[in-house]
C-alpha cells in the first residue's frame, strides 16, 4: 500500500531528526541514527553496537526474513547493507542507488520517488552487484511512513483510490501514513486532519469501502498494527499513544504525556512491547500500552539552538536548548540526558503560529554556582518581552533554583552574555550587551543583616560608546579586562573601576566574535569581523599584531591551553583550524568536517589528561572539541586510543547482556571488575576479598568470537595451550612458595565461613 506524494528530492530526508525502529526477539532495539545504525539493549538501555559504514543518512532498517540475526540497512548513499547486528559485522554491500527498505524485500525510492523492487544477489562476495531491478509504482510519497506491505505480496494490477484534498467540512484528507493488517485485507491510513480510515474490499475495482476513526486533533504521524492484528496504534503531535480495538473501534486506550510528538511506532514480534520515537530524539519503551518501562533519550532536538554550547563546571555536562523553554544537561561521557531545567516555567502549547517565550542566551560562572539565562517573546504589533534570570545551584536538590528575575533588563534584544570568569574574584559580575546601544554590568549584592532572603542581583554600571551597537563581549582569563565590540570598534574596560582603557583599531567590518588568549598567550585578543577577517591584537602595545582573510563562522578558545579553534566556511562546507595566537602555522587542520556552517561549539575539559598522543592530536590532550552541524548533529574529534576503548566497552556490554542471571553467575560477581580498583585503592586486599582468577584474553577471544569467523581448530589449539604456559622470563616461584600458597588458599577455602552471596547461590 502506497500513499501519494509530491516530487521533492530533499523533503526532510536529510534533517537527521528521523528515527526508524526495529525490534528483534525483545532483546535488541535497532534504530537509524544519522549515518549509522545503533543497536540498543532493551534491558539495560545501553548502546551495544554502532553499525558504521554508510556515507550518508540511513533511512531504513529491516530484519532479514531468512536469518533473524542479520539486518538490512539502506541509506541516501545509494546502498543497501547487510549486517550481523549481534556482532557488529558488515556482511554485504548492495549498490542500488535507492533510499529505503520495506518489509518483504529491499525496495528503494529514487530521486523521483519511484518504488523499485531489487532482486537480492546470492553471491558470497561482500560487494554484490544488482542484476534485476523493476519499477513498481511512480509518484510515491517521500516519507518512509507512506509505504507498507501486507500479509501477501503479489503482483496484481495496481488499484488506485483517492480522496479529495479538502472536504465540505474543512477537513484535510491528505495522506500522512499507512499500515497494513497482518491477517486481514485491511489498510489503515492516517490523514492531515487527524482522521484514520480503514479501507476494505480494495481488490475489487470501484467497490472499496472505508470506515473513519477520529481522535487526533492534528495530523496522524504514525500507524502500526499489533502482530495478531487485534489492535491498531496511532500517534501524533499530542504526545499520546492511542490503542484502537480492531473489531470494536469505539473502544480506545490512551497513554498520555509521553513528552514529545510521536513520529514513529513499532511493536515487538510477540506484542509485549511497544516502541515510539519522538520529535525530541527520544525512544520510549512501553509495556503493552500500560506503562512506560524505559526511555532512551538522545540529545534533545528542538526547533533551533539559540544558546551557545556550554559545559556545566560542576557536572561537566553539555548544556544547550532542550525542550521548548528548557535547558538540557547532557552527559558527554555517558552519552545520556541528565535532566531538563525549566527556564520559562510556563506550559508549552503545541499550536502553529503561537508566539511563546524562548530561551535565547545562557552563561555559567567559573565555579558553576550561578547560571544566567535570557528569555524573549515577540508578539505581533507589540514590544519585545525580555526576562533576565539568575539561578543558583542548590546542593540539596542538586539542581539550579531561581534567585532573581529582572524584567526588561534592556530596551532591545540582548546580543551577548558573559560572566567574569576569575575563580578567585571577590565579587561575581555578569555583563550583558544589547541592541539598545548599552552594555550593563550586573553585580551580586550581599543581603542586608535584617534580611534573610539571601543575595540578589542589581545593575552596577551602564556603558556605551558613541551610540554604537555592541554585539559581543568577553572577559580576560584573570577577569581584569573586559572587551566589548561596538560594531567596528573594540573597546577595553577595567571591571574594577569601569574605566575605558583603550580602543583597538582594525580594518572595516562589524566585530562578531571576541576571544582573549590563555596562559602564555594571554596578551593577545582575537576577533572576527563581518568583512571575513581574523584579527589578533597585542594588548601590551594596543596594536594589530596580525590579520588574515578568512570567512570565520565561529571562533573559540580552549580554557585549559593556549589553543584556539576557528571554523571557516567555504564552498558549502566548514573547515577547522586549531592554532596558537603566537605561532604562524596551525597545529591542526581538517577540511570539510561537515556540510553547512558551524555556529555552535565548545571545548569540554577532560577529567584526565590524555597521555602519549600523536603529535597531530596533542591539542586534544586537555580538552575535547564538540560542535553542532547545520543539521543539529553533535560531532567531535577523538583519538585512536579513545575509539578502541569505546569498542572494548561495547563488547563488554554485549557479553553482560547475553549472560543469564544464574546462581553461578551471581556467585562469580557481575560487578567485581568494576569495583576492584576502588577496593584496592581504599583499603587494600584482604583475605576475605581475594579476587577470583581472571580468565585469559585467549579464552575470552575463543568464547566470544562468532564461530563462522574463527580460524581452524588446529590453529586455535596451539594458541590456547600457549596462553596457559608460564613465561620463563617472568619471576618463577619456588616449589616451597607454590606449596605454601596452595596450602593457604586451601585453608581459607575450608575454614572461612561462606559469604552471603555464596549462601544465596546454594539456596
Amino acid at each position: 500500500a502506497v500513499a501519494p506524494g509530491r516530487i521533492q528530492p530533499d523533503s526532510g530526508m536529510t534533517s537527521g531528526h528521523r528515527v526508524f525502529l526495529f525490534l528483534c526477539c525483545c532483546r535488541f532495539l535497532l534504530c537509524a541514527s544519522g549515518q549509522c545504525v545503533k543497536v540498543f539493549s532493551t534491558s539495560t538501555e545501553e548502546c551495544i553496537h554502532d553499525l558504521q559504514g554508510h556515507t550518508d543518512l540511513v533511512t531504513g532498517v529491516l530484519l532479514r526474513p531468512s536469518n533473524h540475526l542479520q539486518v538490512y540497512s539502506c541509506s541516501l548513499d545509494g546502498t543497501v547493507r547487510l549486517w550481523d547486528f549481534t556482532d557488529g559485522i558488515l556482511i554485504k554491500v548492495i549498490p542500488t542507488f535507492g533510499h529505503w527498505v520495506c518489509d518483504t524485500h529491499p525496495v528503494c525510492l529514487t530521486q523521483l520517488f519511484q518504488l523499485v523492487a531489487v532482486q537480492l544477489p546470492q553471491s558470497g562476495d561482500q560487494l554484490a552487484e544488482v542484476r534485476e531491478l523493476s519499477a513498481v509504482l511512480d509518484s510515491v510519497g517521500s516519507s518512509p511512513a507512506a509505504t507498507a506491505f501486507g500479509r501477501q505480496v503479489r503482483s496484481p494490477p495496481v488499484h488506485l483510490f483517492s480522496l479529495k484534498e479538502d472536504n465540505k467540512t474543512g477537513g484535510k484528507n491528505t495522506f500522512t501514513c499507512i499500515s497494513c493488517h497482518p491477517k486481514d485485507d485491511c489498510i489503515a491510513t492516517g490523514h492531515e486532519d487527524g482522521k484514520i480510515r480503514l479501507w476494505r474490499n480494495f481488490n475489487h475495482k470501484k467497490e472499496y469501502t472505508y470506515t473513519t476513526l477520529h481522535w487526533h486533533h492534528d495530523a496522524v504521524s504514525s500507524l502500526c498494527f499489533t502482530p495478531e492484528g487485534t489492535n491498531l496504534l496511532s500517534g501524533g503531535v499530542e504526545s499520546v499513544l492511542v490503542q484502537w480495538r480492531y473489531n470494536q473501534p469505539s473502544q480506545r486506550d490512551f497513554l498520555p504525556r509521553l513528552g514529545g510528538a510521536i513520529t514513529h511506532i513499532t511493536v515487538s514480534p510477540d506484542g509485549a512491547l511497544f516502541f515510539t520515537s519522538h520529535s525530541d530524539n527520544k525512544i520510549t519503551i512501553i509495556q503493552s500500552c500500560v506503562k512506560v518501562s524505559a526511555v532512551i533519550q538522545g540529545l534533545v532536538k528542538g526547533e533551533s539552538v539559540r544558546t551557545e554550547l556550554m559545559v556545566d563546571p560542576r557536572s561537566k555536562a553539555l548544556v544547550l536548548n532542550g525542550k521548548p523553554g528548557h535547558l538540557q544537561f547532557y552527559s558527554l561521557w555517558r552519552d545520556k540526558l541528565l535532566y531538563n531545567l525549566d527556564i520559562v516555567q510556563q506550559e508549552f502549547i503545541h499550536e502553529a503560529g503561537l508566539q511563546q517565550f524562548e530561551v535565547v542566551k545562557a552563561a555559567f560562572d567559573a565555579s558553576g554556582t550561578w547560571l544566567a539565562t535570557v528569555e524573549e517573546r515577540q508578539l505581533k504589533d507589540a514590544e519585545l518581552e525580555l526576562n533576565l534570570k539568575l539561578w543558583i545551584f542548590d546542593n540539596g536538590t542538586q539542581s539550579f533554583v531561581l534567585n532573581t528575575t529582572i524584567s526588561a533588563p534592556h530596551e532591545a534584544q540582548i546580543t551577548a552574555l558573559c560572566f567574569q570568569q576569575a575563580a578567585d574574584s571577590q565579587t561575581t559580575v555578569l555583563v550583558s550587551t544589547s541592541r539598545d546601544g548599552h552594555f550593563k554590568a550586573w553585580q551580586l549584592a550581599a543581603p542586608a543583616p535584617a534580611h534573610t532572603e539571601g543575595p540578589s542581583w542589581s545593575c552596577d554600571f551602564v556603558g556605551a560608546y558613541h551610540g554604537l551597537v555592541p554585539y559581543c563581549c568577553a572577559f580576560s582569563a584573570d577577569g581584569s579586562l573586559l572587551a566589548v565590540g561596538f560594531q567596528e570598534v573594540v573597546t577595553v574596560w577595567s571591571p574594577a573601576s569601569w574605566e575605558l582603557l583603550a580602543t583597538l583599531s582594525q580594518p572595516p567590518g562589524t566585530v562578531r566574535d571576541l576571544c582573549f588568549g590563555r596562559l602564555s598567550c594571554s596578551k593577545y585578543l582575537l576577533g572576527t569581523t563581518a568583512g571575513n577577517l581574523l584579527c589578533c591584537w597585542n594588548l601590551l602595545t594596543c596594536s594589530l599584531e596580525w590579520s588574515t582573510s578568512m570567512e570565520i563562522s565561529l571562533l573559540l578558545a580552549d580554557p585549559l591551553s593556549e589553543n584556539m579553534a576557528a571554523f571557516c566556511f567555504q564552498s558549502g562546507c566548514t573547515d577547522l583550524f586549531v592554532f596558537k595566537p603566537s605561532e604562524p602555522r596551525p597545529l591542526f587542520s581538517h577540511k570539510a568536517v561537515c556540510s553547512g556552517k558551524v555556529t555552535r561549539a565548545v571545548f569540554a575539559p577532560r577529567e584526565e589528561m590524555l597521555e602519549s598522543c600523536e603529535e597531530s592530536s596533542q591539542w586534544l590532550n586537555r580538552s575535547q572539541l564538540y560542535f553542532l552541524s547545520q543539521q543539529t548533529d553533535l560531532m567531535t574529534f577523538i583519538t585512536k586510543a579513545e575509539e578502541d576503548r569505546m569498542t572494548d566497552r561495547r563488547k563488554q556490554l554485549v557479553i553482560d547482556d547475553s549472560v543469564a542471571m544464574t546462581p553461578f553467575y551471581l556467585l562469580l560477581g557481575k560487578h567485581l571488575p568494576q569495583h576492584q580498583d576502588r577496593r584496592d585503592a581504599a583499603s587494600g586486599l584482604t583475605p576475605e576479598s581475594t579476587p577470583l582468577p581472571q580468565s585469559s584474553a585467549a579464552i575470552k577471544e575463543l568464547l566470544h568470537t562468532p564461530a563462522h569467523v574463527l580460524p581452524s581448530t588446529s590453529f586455535l589449539c596451539s594458541m590456547f595451550v600457549q596462553s596457559l604456559l608460564v613465561s620463563v622470563t617472568g619471576e618463577l616461584k619456588t616449589r616451597e612458595q607454590i606449596k605454601s600458597s596452595s596450602s593457604n588458599t586451601f585453608h581459607r577455602a575450608i575454614f572461612n565461613p561462606p559469604t552471603e552471596t555464596f549462601q544465596k547461590a546454594l539456596k
